[in-house]
Parts: structure tokens; sequence; C-alpha cells
């Protein structure tokens, strides 16, 4: 197959396929993919032998696969670790919905050293240079975290990026289910911000959104990471949301500390880090998670 020429502005999601594996390629059949609560996932197998991922979405929602994409392929420049490659995207009005056309990654059993090299691999990304940061911290456009927005405006220092496009957003996004006295103490916290979080030493092109449902095994037996929310900041906020919900094993971080040094001071800092992550779920899901976040803020305030 000849190299390809990725386009996010397809007319039709028969136009992608055919633009991509030729005019003879037809779907033989889809299936239904499980996985995520914002966007239909299929997988699509060809009749020329491929199998393509496919999500699709409604027509005003087309810039969630549009930034996804821009994600996708900042990660894959790097190459660092396991990506998949974004084929095209576009708007079907004929019936009705925008998409996103990925490579599909078929699984495999993991090698004997899966998160050793998972650790060393995300390192890598993490000490990559890149050239999508106009200033130090940010993105080139704001993107998505689930499906609120995310604010990357380039900034030069990271904890003023911290404080104003991650948690102020979501706090104010989330006045709603605050008390008095719960918003006084996460003014305070944003004022003081400084206090609690490092500068760290150089930028980090992240994940953004980096847990166990976004980690996939490849026909590799390594490592992939996929439904990123890329932005430039500091790599501890990736591994803090590897530890979220549950924790990889310590092998992973033992060996990512062998690439990209762990700082002692990461687990003061880490809950700061969940922290964006339970606003964002509070005001994705509800106050279900009011509780988790009164908790950081208590630890801290």
């Amino acid at each position: 197959m000849a190299a390809i020429t990725i386009s996010l502005s397809y007319r039709s999601l028969e136009e992608a396929i055919h633009a991509v594996y030729g005019m003879d390629a037809v779907t033989i059949d889809r299936e239904r993919v499980h996985g995520g609560d914002i966007n239909n996932a299929y997988r699509f197998n060809l009749s020329v032998g491929e199998t393509v991922f496919v999500k699709t979405n409604s027509i005003q929602n087309f810039n969630f696969f549009i930034t996804e994409a821009h994600g996708l392929m900042a990660l894959k420049e790097a190459a660092a670790i396991g990506i998949p490659k974004v084929l095209g995207a576009g708007i079907d009005e004929q019936n009705g919905f925008s998409f996103l056309l990925l490579e599909f990654i078929e699984s495999a059993s993991p090698i004997p050293n899966y998160w050793e090299v998972f650790g060393h691999e995300l390192a890598a990304l993490h000490r990559a240079e890149s050239k999508f940061h106009p200033a130090r911290y940010g993105f080139a456009e704001d993107n998505f975290i689930g499906a609120n927005p995310q604010k990357n405006s380039p900034t030069a220092s990271w904890v003023e990026f911290y404080q104003g496009c991650r948690l102020l957003p979501q706090i104010r996004m989330a006045e709603h289910y605050l008390d008095s006295k719960l918003r006084k103490k996460l003014t305070y916290l944003l004022e003081h911000l400084d206090s609690y979080l490092r500068e760290p030493d150089f930028p980090s092109l992240l994940h953004g959104d980096l847990w166990s449902g976004n980690v996939l095994r490849g026909k590799d037996g390594k490592a992939w990471i996929l439904d990123p929310a890329v932005y430039i900041g500091d790599f501890e906020t990736d591994l803090a949301m590897t530890q979220l919900f549950g924790s990889f094993p310590s092998a992973f971080y033992a060996a990512y500390h062998e690439v990209n040094p762990i700082d002692k001071g990461y687990g003061d800092r880490r809950e700061l880090y969940h922290l964006y992550h339970l606003l964002n779920h509070l005001n994705l899901f509800g106050r279900m998670y009011l509780g988790n976040v009164a908790e950081i803020v208590n630890r801290y305030v």
C-alpha cells in the first residue's frame, strides 16, 4: 500500500476508506466496539483484507475528532511508544455524522517484560523533544478531557498553566456543587498553588488522560496508548493519572524512573493532579465525586 496522505476533511466515510485503501475497498461487515461513553466505535472489516477502527459522533461534535487526531499525530511523531495511526476524518453530511478513521490495533499476549517496556517507553515519550509548545506549556489548540473542553493557552509557567488552564475552568464549571467553605478553600489553593507545585526542569508531551482504560496491548505484545487529551506539561500529571483509579504495577514505575527519574516530592503533589480529573468527573458525572474533591482539598488546605 502506498504512503497515506492524511486528510481531516473527507466528505463521507466511504470517501475516506477509498482514499486510504483504494476504490475496490468496501465494508464487508462491522461490529460495535465497547469501552467509550462519548462516541460510537466500530471495527470495520474491508474487502481488501484490512480492518479499521471508526469512531462516529454528531456533526456538531466533529471538533472532538479533529483535536484527537492532532493529539495522536503529535504523540506518533515522538516515536517513543505505540500510537494508533490516524487515517482520516470528516463529516458524512448525507448520513448525518462525523467520523474518525484509525488504524485498528489487534491485541496479542503481553511480552514477558510488558510493564518494564511500558515504563521505559512512556518515560521516553516524556523526554522527547516536541515542536508543539508555542510557549513552554499548553498546546497549539484547545481540546477535550472527556466531553468537557480543555483549555491549552500557551503559558511560560507550569504553575500558572495548571492554575489558569486546568483547575480554574473546572472549579468555575463546578460552582453549583460547592458550598461556601469548599469554595473558599479552593480559592486559597489556587492563590497559593506555587507553594505546592514545582516548575519542572523541562516540558513534556503528555497523553493527558492516561488511565488503564486508555491503554491496550498491541500485536507486538507491548502497550499502546489511545484516546488522548494531549498537551505540554509536567510529566508528573501523566504518572498521577495512572494512579487515580488503582495503580500500575511497581515494575512500571521502577522502569520509568530508570529513564526519567521521578522526584522524591512527586508523592506530595500527586493528589493535586488527581484534583483536576476528579473535578472533571464531578462536572461530567455529578455529585458522587464531590466527596473525593473535598477530601483532596482538605488535605492541602
